[in-house]
């Protein structure tokens, strides 16, 4: 076979095309690193915008618990009835406030001074009866949504939405289930008492204090409760 020599014209031609090419990718070199400096910047200033966003909303939440005057005289005189159903002063005021805060924003539509005097009182009856308060407050969000007033189609009242049979059993039959403090001791009585019939079940525990026994959809709202506002 006769080798062909290639022509001058032909090597120019190629040289021309390499050259081309490399101006093509050269240029596309020079757009994509301008492109990647482009949104480095831009994500950088996303990220400083989102830090001082959530400095200014972690500012404002710090505010926003700082009570006033108004707050602390009532959160005092509560504290001073509540002492004797916790260890110390101290462990007072900080449940105190904690849950105050809590059901300020779950319940806005009950009033301060009654807001303080349910959660003494949950404290106080739940000690009493070895129940642990969150659960009882989860329950009555669930009951009543702390409406003291409130009464079931079955005819249930108050906070925790006790029977009226209950009152032969447990209480006298003049006893008001409406009263905050009443209705609070019959429903911590009645809990702790199925607690023990289940052994320590709270779910099935829940679940017949509701009526619901076998049934798990009650305790699941108690324990959603729980988890979204009444969490330890």
């Amino acid at each position: 076979m006769i080798k062909q020599n290639k022509t001058p014209t032909s090597i120019n031609n190629q040289e021309t095309l390499t050259s081309k090419a490399f101006l093509v990718l050269l240029c596309c070199a020079v757009s994509f690193y301008s492109s990647a400096n482009n949104m480095t910047g831009t994500i950088s200033s996303a990220k400083s915008v989102n830090s001082d966003t959530e400095i200014k909303s972690q500012s404002g939440a710090t505010q926003q618990e700082r009570p006033d005057s108004d707050f602390k005289v009532k959160l005092r005189a509560t504290i001073a009835k509540a002492e004797e159903s916790f260890d110390d002063h101290f462990d007072a005021e900080v449940w105190l406030f904690e849950q105050a805060t809590r059901l300020a924003k779950a319940a806005p539509h009950i009033p301060e001074d009654e807001r303080f005097t349910i959660l003494r009182l949950v404290h106080q009856e739940a000690k009493k009866f070895d129940l642990d308060p969150m659960l009882v407050l989860a329950l009555i969000d669930v009951e009543s949504d702390f409406d003291h007033y409130a009464i079931s189609s079955a005819g249930a009242l108050g906070l925790m939405q006790v029977m009226p049979f209950w009152k032969d059993e447990i209480g006298k039959a003049d006893d008001n289930l409406h009263e905050i403090a009443t209705n609070l001791r019959y429903g911590c009585a009645i809990l702790s008492q199925y607690l023990k019939r289940e052994k320590m079940d709270t779910t099935l525990a829940l679940a017949r204090y509701n009526g619901s026994r076998g049934k798990v959809w009650y305790p699941m709202r108690v324990y959603k409760s729980m988890r979204k506002v009444w969490r330890p």
